[in-house]
């Protein structure tokens, strides 16, 4: 199962400009589209159409990060046929518009993390604590907040930073379904090798908060593999992360079964 999956990924990564449709993909692992989606959201957490969509927005940062391409050549060489729709689904995804996300990656803008929980009453807002643990030492800050989506995306309806792995709190958590993010570098050490950063995340959720039951969340955050979707919320200091981390490496599988 999980073979076909990887492959259906490295199709999306490598494609992910055309108008890729479940079935091309499902054509392409030689499966079927319902055996494809199921299978494909055991593993990633989401379905195809959403890694496809964090793909072409992730593709979107970096040509705004290190091009001078306009925005509607950028939509288009991602993916879209709209840079009307494109930069909806850029602001939704990333919590600015393209043009804002140029500025603050050029160092040339600033961007406060806002949470979008603000405003709303007493009663519909939770305190969510928990404790976070990794695989490695943390070389940089820890970054934690509530989410509306599996895709670490949008803006957080909470959010957090700590300098330690430990206990954490988030406040004004809304009730309701959440999911729980965290991310950090790490110095990690294997025998024979130099001392390597990498990126460590962690997700949490579905969670149901409950305005009348307390829960405590536990983080364990592991490197990243070929199966986590992009990163598309747009902190300054959680982009420097994911540039600073290399990318996951795919193993060579073949497209259909053994």
């Amino acid at each position: 199962m999980e073979h076909v999956v990887e492959r259906a990924v490295e199709i999306i990564r490598e494609r992910y400009a055309e108008p890729l449709s479940l079935e091309d993909i499902a054509r392409a692992v030689l499966v079927s589209k319902f055996h494809l989606l199921r299978v494909f959201s055991q593993v990633t957490g989401v379905t195809p159409g959403r890694f496809l969509g964090a793909v072409r927005m992730s593709e979107a940062k970096r040509l705004l990060r290190n091009s001078d391409l306009s925005v509607a050549t950028i939509s288009s060489t991602v993916g879209y046929s709209s840079t009307g729709s494109f930069t909806s689904r850029f602001t939704e995804s990333v919590g600015i518009p393209p043009t804002q996300y140029r500025q603050v990656s050029r160092g040339e803008g600033q961007y406060a993390v806002r949470s979008s929980a603000a405003g709303q009453g007493d009663l519909t807002r939770c305190r969510l604590s928990g404790v976070a643990k990794a695989v490695g030492e943390p070389v940089s800050s820890i970054y934690i907040g509530s989410f509306g989506s599996p895709i670490l995306q949008g803006r957080p309806t909470s959010w957090t930073t700590t300098e330690r792995l430990g206990p954490f709190v988030l406040h004004q958590v809304p009730v309701g379904i959440c999911y729980v993010h965290a991310t950090m570098l790490a110095a990690t050490e294997r025998p024979g090798r130099p001392l390597e950063t990498v990126l460590l995340t962690a997700t949490l959720g579905p969670l149901r908060i409950d305005a009348y039951a307390g829960f405590e969340a536990e983080l364990v955050l592991c490197p990243r593999d070929w199966s986590h979707p992009p990163i598309l919320f747009a902190d300054p200091g959680l982009e420097m992360l994911a540039e600073a981390a290399p990318r996951p490496a795919f193993k060579r599988v073949s497209s259909g079964f053994k």
